[in-house]
């Protein structure tokens, strides 16, 4: 293979990654979107032995089971209120352990990030060229 296709190949190969992987969170999100269910939960602090930052939720599912949502290390940037209110969580029917936060920004930050890696992926194969 010739050293000046090596880059560009690679680039490309990532970006159409990064790009099916958007996909697949964008479906997500708009599964989430049109048959999710959506119930309130709780934010709670962490136990103080965690390091991470944010807090969880806490909400129940169709069945009346307790569950626990980590939104992530990022989460108060997506959106989640101050520990003690309340925020809206969905989640499909067959898989209530697999929720988001029901907010625009939980929601579509997975595609956009990986939509932004794929158009860079794609920006450096074509430079490269």
């Amino acid at each position: 293979m010739d050293v000046e296709l090596v880059l560009p190949a690679l680039g490309t190969g990532f970006g159409f990654g990064c790009l099916l992987l958007a996909t697949r969170a964008l479906l997500t999100a708009v599964r989430l979107w049109t048959r999710g269910l959506r119930v309130t939960g709780v934010v709670t602090a962490r136990d103080p032995a965690d390091r991470r930052r944010g807090g969880l939720v806490f909400y129940h599912d169709h069945f009346g089971r307790d569950l626990i949502l980590d939104p992530g290390a990022y989460a108060p940037l997506c959106g989640l209120p101050p520990i003690g209110r309340s925020v809206p969580v969905v989640y499909v029917r067959e898989h209530p352990t697999a929720a988001r936060l029901w907010t625009l920004r939980h929601l579509i930050a997975p595609s956009f990030g990986w939509f932004l890696s794929s158009t860079v992926a794609f920006g450096t194969a074509a430079a490269a060229t």
